[in-house]
């Protein structure tokens, strides 16, 4: 594309340079006529040649405008692709962003989940495991405090999301077994993070009223960070049934 475009302004250039080489002649020509022809000249004549030098300067005057408006064209179609691909590569990377295709790091919480050890339970408390339904009112939570990207156990939540209990207890890890982006995950510990207000997310979790106060048989602790850093969904995102209304 960047040598079209080169060979478009040599080629402009040389035509130019031409029509500049045409006038000269034209003018050397006039000015090189012989006074005593033009006296010999009868009136009609001379009307006639002044005719054709009248129509050979408009036709010039009228090349070299097309060029000048080509070149203009030109300058303007360079400038509007650079600021074309421009806006189309902010628009690109706003929109992966959005769909959870990219690496993104900023202020946020990292919650820790994990089921207690009898040791660590007090009166009247039992264990418990942490549940599917656990992860998903956790993660709605943060949503509605602000939340602009979360993961559990690195793996990214977008919309499409699924995280269900499948199966019976995994004997290794004595726990039900969850799925998140349809890959399964056996294990008693969870990694939350949640980019966003780290003192407003902490708060929709564990204030007053907040979920996790609410389970029994759990230890759940949070840290709050300037560089959360969350991987990207590495998935296909795709689509059966919507289709674009017009």
């Amino acid at each position: 594309m960047k040598k079209g475009k080169n060979v478009m302004v040599v080629t402009i250039s040389i035509v130019c340079f031409l029509l500049m080489m045409i006038v000269f002649m034209q003018f050397k020509v006039a000015k090189q006529t012989q006074e005593t022809d033009i006296d010999t000249m009868q009136e009609t004549e001379l009307r006639q040649q002044l005719a054709n030098w009248k129509t050979k300067y408009e036709e010039t005057k009228e090349k070299t405008q097309e060029i000048s408006n080509t070149l203009e064209t030109y300058k303007k179609e360079t400038s509007s692709d650079a600021k074309t691909k421009e806006t189309l590569e902010t628009e690109l990377k706003t929109l992966e962003q959005a769909l959870g295709k990219t690496d993104v790091e900023g202020e946020g919480l990292i919650i820790s989940l994990r089921e207690k050890k009898e040791s660590e339970l007090e009166e009247n408390e039992y264990t418990t495991q942490i549940y599917a339904n656990d992860l998903i009112n956790i993660v709605n939570t943060l949503k509605d405090a602000g939340a602009e990207a979360i993961s559990i156990n690195d793996e990214r939540i977008i919309s499409t999301t699924d995280i269900v209990m499948v199966g019976d207890v995994d004997e290794e890890f004595n726990t039900l077994t969850i799925k998140i982006n349809s890959k399964f995950i056996r294990t008693n510990e969870y990694e939350i993070k949640a980019i966003g207000n780290s003192s407003y997310l902490e708060n929709s979790v564990f204030g007053k009223g907040g979920y996790i106060t609410q389970i029994d048989g759990i230890v759940a602790t949070a840290k709050k960070s300037n560089k959360v850093r969350i991987n990207k969904y590495n998935g296909e995102i795709e689509t059966k049934y919507i289709e674009e209304v017009n």
